[in-house]
């Protein structure tokens, strides 16, 4: 079941890389349904807390007319940082399943494990699902800016 709803998270990503985000997804379910989606837009709203996870976070709260998540499971592709792992602890959620881990900036295992604190929440965190899938995307993301910018400044140098 975690793979179906890690599916629509990758979904995300991938609108998330169209538009030139960096490709992260996420998907609160409850009871087996989804009921908040968001992806990556800092860029586009240039706001550095427009992450997929807060905006999914956001709109479930919303929906579910409450900041507590109790009964929901994040998904997301990477590896949340600290901020939004710390929105996962306050929110409550119970679970997060995580594709791939961020060693430069995860909050989850990656850089650090917020959730290994004494704090009073602390959510269950599964990793891997989809893990080549959500890891592939961002590698690709990744690979093609640094195409872009070396074209550019190619492109830029004067001419001998």
């Amino acid at each position: 079941m975690d793979e179906k709803y890690m599916k629509e998270a990758l979904r995300l990503a991938e609108k998330a890389a169209a538009l030139g985000e960096v490709p992260v997804g996420a998907v609160v379910v409850q009871n087996g349904k989804i009921i908040a989606r968001g992806y990556n837009r800092r860029e586009m709203d240039q706001n550095g807390l427009s992450h997929a996870e807060l905006t999914a976070m956001q709109r479930a709260c919303k929906k579910l007319k409450s900041w507590r998540l109790e009964d929901c499971t994040l998904y997301v592709t990477l590896e949340p940082c600290p901020m939004c792992a710390g929105a996962i602890i306050n929110t409550r959620i119970p679970r997060v399943v995580i594709g791939a881990t961020d060693p430069k900036g995860g909050a989850m295992g990656g850089v650090m494990n917020l959730t290994e604190y004494p704090w009073n929440h602390h959510p269950e965190t599964v990793f891997g699902v989809l893990e080549e899938e959500c890891s592939g995307i961002l590698k690709a993301f990744f690979k093609d800016l640094r195409e872009q910018k070396k074209a550019k400044k190619q492109a830029a140098a004067p001419i001998s």
